[in-house]
């Protein structure tokens, strides 16, 4: 049974920017609620409000966050899973499970709202069961309020999982030639600004890096491929250099990059299986009845 399209909002400053959005959102998994050219951190308050009962998750332009509307948005229990549209900065604009995502960038717009969906959903089973297990005691990163939210999303889902499910018919191998073309050309220019910055601002780099790492997961795409991006531009930048006239030997130090890349898509997919359920002694029964190979 295909699951509802999800409603997104979109707050953002220009109609360029609006369309292109919606470009590049799935219709057979999101509905791009436009509401308008938004020009104020008030207007983003009073949008969503009014469509508080009606929004999934929302993507919101940097410029719109200033310190007064955030604040305003988690006391007045507007949080939603957000991508935040704008340069990386290594701070929150939102909330702490917000995605970041550049202008330029917004091939990777419909994996990034997965991302910021699976991120919500997490922390909210996070809020009920911590993961090791312990009686939460401790403030939360998102209020009740984005609790309740959470709780929306997933009966509305239909799924009890800690990710939200990845949808094949926007892997990467599954996409036309032209869409292949124009998200591998949006990743290079992600996995570019996570090296630039890797060493220099860790902060704005993180979040880089988790932007790559969604879209890899979501768009399932291949680990030599992703390896291919990093060589590629660590030898432009090894070309550049040597043009220059700048010594180049430093550019190893960037294989930590690659690593933490690693890192954090094998988590991405640790976390993508749903842990194991105990079965009453019964349907223990049933379970090894029906399978075979399940050890009773």
């Amino acid at each position: 049974m295909a699951r509802p399209a999800l409603t997104i909002a979109l707050l953002l400053r220009t109609r360029a920017l609006v369309d292109v959005c919606c470009q590049w959102l799935p219709v057979n998994r999101y509905a791009p609620v436009d509401l308008g050219e938004v020009q104020s951190g008030q207007q983003v308050l009073e949008l969503l409000s009014h469509q508080r009962e009606a929004v999934d998750a929302v993507v919101i332009e940097q410029s719109l966050l200033d310190d007064t509307t955030r604040e305003s948005l988690g006391e007045e229990g507007l949080l939603f899973p957000a991508v935040v549209v704008g340069e990386r900065m290594g701070r929150v604009d939102c909330h702490p499970e917000e995605v970041h995502l550049p202008a330029d960038q917004l091939e990777q717009l419909g994996y990034n709202v997965d991302a910021a969906i699976s991120r919500f959903l997490r922390q909210g089973q996070k809020e009920v069961i911590p993961e090791d297990g312990a009686e939460q005691n401790s403030k939360p990163a998102i209020d009740g309020s984005a609790w309740r939210m959470s709780s929306r999303l997933q009966e509305r889902l239909g799924y009890l999982g800690v990710f939200y499910k990845r949808d094949p018919s926007r892997f990467l191998a599954n996409l036309p030639p032209d869409e292949q073309r124009d998200l591998v050309l949006s990743l290079q220019r992600t996995y570019r600004d996570l090296l630039i910055s890797y060493f220099r601002d860790p902060a704005a780099a993180n979040q880089a890096l988790e932007s790559f790492v969604n879209t890899a997961f979501f768009g399932d795409l291949p680990i030599t491929r992703a390896v291919e991006i990093h060589m590629n531009l660590i030898d432009d930048f090894w070309k550049q250099l040597r043009l220059e006239g700048h010594k180049n030997d430093f550019l190893q130090d960037y294989r930590l990059a690659l690593l933490d890349v690693m890192a954090h898509l094998c988590e991405m997919y640790r976390r993508s299986i749903p842990a194991e359920v105990s079965l009453t002694p019964a349907a223990r029964e049933r379970r090894v009845l029906n399978d075979p190979e399940v050890s009773p």
